[in-house]
């Protein structure tokens, strides 16, 4: 994928309201202790090496965005792995150098599934959903997808849906109340997720302000 952080495509942002469907709440998520029923979680099955490496946090920087691990966590499924590494690698080298957690490089090795799941998207100002055919396939990734909008109910923009491969009729309904990033441009909506991400820091970091 050839992804140039120049480019800044205008028509990436959809919604399915478009489609002239009503806004619906999500059904209640189950609780962090409450995982789907499956044998086991399939993105943590694989014996895949992911190359990128951890980010570190660089504490010289005095900011509201430290009050977080990351600044970013990164849900898809395990056929998405090469396309989530392409996403993560956009945002940690772009210049606001965004710090991102991808499962299976940085989750604690012997952690609980569920609890590093729950954990990461605590310690995230954002949460990324890689929405593709193999992620709507995925009770996990129904399940990561559940969490993320229980964490963060009433942030706006703090939950950004990318679709990535799929038409607006497949987006999932339990996001039909919020718009997404088209991912059919040239560079896959990345820069548009970028921005997203650097426009919830900032409301983050005034909020943390107006509180003090």
């Amino acid at each position: 994928m050839d992804v140039s952080e120049e480019s800044h495509p205008s028509e990436g942002l959809q919604t399915a309201a478009q489609d002239g469907l009503p806004p619906q709440s999500s059904s209640s998520p189950p609780s962090c202790s409450s995982p789907p029923s499956y044998n086991s979680h399939p993105s943590c099955s694989s014996g895949m090496a992911p190359t990128l490496q951890p980010t570190q946090k660089d504490t010289s920087c005095s900011s509201g965005r430290w009050s977080k691990d990351y600044d970013v966590c990164v849900c898809h499924s395990e056929e998405d792995l090469e396309a989530a590494q392409e996403l993560v690698s956009y945002l940690e080298g772009s210049q606001a150098s965004l710090r991102c957690f991808l499962q299976l490089r940085d989750a604690t090795p012997g952690g609980a599934i569920v609890s590093e799941l729950c954990q990461a998207l605590s310690s995230s100002h954002c949460r990324v959903l890689l929405i593709t055919s193999g992620f709507l396939r995925d009770p996990w990734c129904k399940y990561q997808m559940l969490q993320a909008l229980t964490e963060a109910p009433g942030a706006e923009g703090c939950t950004i849906p990318l679709l990535s491969g799929l038409t607006r009729a497949a987006y999932p309904p339990e996001l039909r109340f919020m718009y997404y990033v088209d991912g059919r441009g040239r560079d896959g909506g990345f820069y548009q997720v970028k921005e997203a991400v650097m426009r919830c820091k900032t409301q983050e970091g005034l909020e943390g302000i107006w509180k003090h």
